[in-house]
This record gives C-alpha cells, sequence and structure tokens, in this order.
C-alpha cells in the first residue's frame, strides 16, 4: 500500500531525516511508485547522518535525492538535511516552468553547497539526485552516492561514477570492482557539497522502458553488496519488496561479516522508482 500522508506533512516534498525504519515505505511518485528506506549504522547509539527525499513537481515530475553527511554526527545529519531542504526548496520553485526542472537542480545544488558550507566545522555531504521528466530521468550528483538504473533482465542501463580516486581507478581499468571494494582508501570523496571546488556532474538523459528499477543509495548500500548483486535483488518483484531485499542484504553483511565478502558498517539509504 501507498504510504497515507501525516497530518501537516507537505504533498510536494517528503523528507526523511535522521531515521531509523526497520521497513521500507512506500509512495506514489511521477507515474510510479517510490520506495524509501533509511537507517543509521547498526553500531552504538549514534544518528543517522544520511537523508532522502521525494519531490513533487507536477503530475509527471519529481526529484529523488539521497544526502550523506560528513563531518561527525551533528554536522553530517545537520548538512544533509540543509543540502535536501535547499535542493527542494529551489525545485518546488522551478516547478511552473515549462524547460524541465534541470535549471531549478543545479540552482538547488549550488544553494545546498552555499548552505552546508555556512555550518563551518568541516560539514559537507555527499548529494545525489534523479530527476523524473514522464518517462525520462537524468542523474545529477555531487560526491560517492551513486545511481543506478537496471532493466528487469538485469541489464545496468546506467551507473554514475563515484567521485573519488578508487572509483576513478576501476573506471579507467587500473583497478577490479571486487578489489575496489575492499580497498584501504574507498571511503576518500574527492567532490563534496560545502567546498568552494564543488563541482556538479549531469547525466545524459535517459528514457525508461517498463521495469526499468531506478535506485539512489548512500555509499552504506554499496560498500556492502558488489553491484551484480544489488542488481539482482532489485531487477523483479514488487518495489517495496525489492527495497526491502536490499535493505536487509546491506544490514546482514554489516551485523555478520563473512570471509570474502564486504562489511563496512555504516548508515545506508536507498531509494527505488519504477513507472507504473
Amino acid at each position: 500500500m501507498a504510504h497515507a500522508m501525516a497530518p501537516g506533512e507537505d504533498p510536494e516534498r517528503r523528507f526523511y531525516i535522521r531515521q531509523g525504519m526497520e521497513s521500507p515505505q512506500l509512495l506514489d511518485v511521477a507515474g510510479g511508485q517510490v520506495a524509501v528506506f533509511s537507517a543509521a549504522a547498526p553500531i552504538d547509539d549514534r544518528d543517522n547522518e544520511d537523508a532522502a527525499v521525494a519531490i513533487t513537481a507536477g503530475s509527471n515530475r519529481a526529484v529523488l535525492a539521497v544526502a550523506d553527511g560528513l563531518g561527525g554526527q551533528r554536522l553530517g545529519a545537520e548538512a544533509a538535511e540543509r543540502a535536501l531542504r535547499a535542493l527542494a526548496e529551489r525545485v518546488i520553485a522551478g516547478a511552473s516552468v515549462d524547460d524541465g526542472l534541470r535549471s531549478a537542480i543545479l540552482d538547488g545544488f549550488e544553494r545546498a553547497n552555499e548552505q552546508v558550507g555556512e555550518l563551518g566545522g568541516g560539514a559537507a555531504t555527499t548529494l545525489a539526485a534523479v530527476e523524473i521528466d514522464a518517462a525520462t530521468i537524468r542523474p545529477y550528483h555531487v560526491g560517492d552516492s551513486m545511481i543506478l538504473v537496471v532493466g528487469q533482465r538485469g541489464k545496468v542501463k546506467l551507473h554514475t561514477v563515484s567521485h573519488s580516486p578508487v572509483a576513478y581507478a576501476v573506471e579507467a581499468g587500473l583497478l577490479d570492482a571486487r578489489e575496489a571494494i575492499h580497498h584501504e582508501d574507498r571511503h576518500l570523496v574527492s567532490n563534496i557539497v560545502g567546498s568552494a571546488e564543488m563541482r556538479i556532474e549531469v547525466g545524459r538523459r535517459l528514457k525508461l522502458r517498463p521495469r526499468d528499477t531506478v535506485l539512489v543509495a548512500s555509499d552504506g548500500l554499496f560498500d556492502n553488496l558488489h553491484l551484480e548483486e544489488i542488481v539482482e535483488l532489485v531487477r523483479k518483484g514488487p518495489l517495496q519488496e525489492a527495497a526491502q531485499r536490499l535493505a536487509a542484504a546491506g544490514r546482514k553483511r554489516m551485523e555478520q561479516p563473512q570471509a570474502g565478502h564486504p562489511s563496512q558498517p555504516d548508515d545506508l539509504t536507498l531509494v527505488l522508482y519504477r513507472r507504473s
């Protein structure tokens, strides 16, 4: 069932901030369904520094985004929240423009950079967003939260490259993906929101086919599951069940380390989307 909106909740933007979810939440968004999951790392008693938002910008347009805060628990969580609220504000303001949401999203990233930079103290965040316009999507990202588009048969149609030295080495063929997930420098990020040098990467437009699944997620997912495992878990079955499988598999890897498999306890946030 779709999520029933809480009293006072803004139907245009649904935020998931400092969440400790046990199961994904399902929403009706932009002619399709969205499943959201977000929870803190299963270690100690700490805030979740990840956050997510689903922003509705018309009957067939939306923006889905994930932020992974850096700089310590308080600053990280605040950075992620500020980034998503700045993005949502600009997207909603630009929703009536007929030439798409690209300018509004870019403005949102720039405003997020300003807002996070004002926090000081080393606060920063990643930010990955997908623009949905009817049956087409376009990715935008800063940092190492990633975006995937997977076909029903398992074909990877889009896979963003994280802004990190290790990811660049994999992309250049200098490092194997399975070696990279265990690399000691995997968590070094070379491009962040909250920096004067922030660079926004804008991907190409992609037309979604029936049953294609869009995934936006923090590194808490990608540091614990191999790409082929993620693809197999999301490509089929009801969307909410796919999100639950992903979340459960990621958490299991964190909590029950096994030889030969990655295990990096971290906050985990994911957003899945399919057109109806």
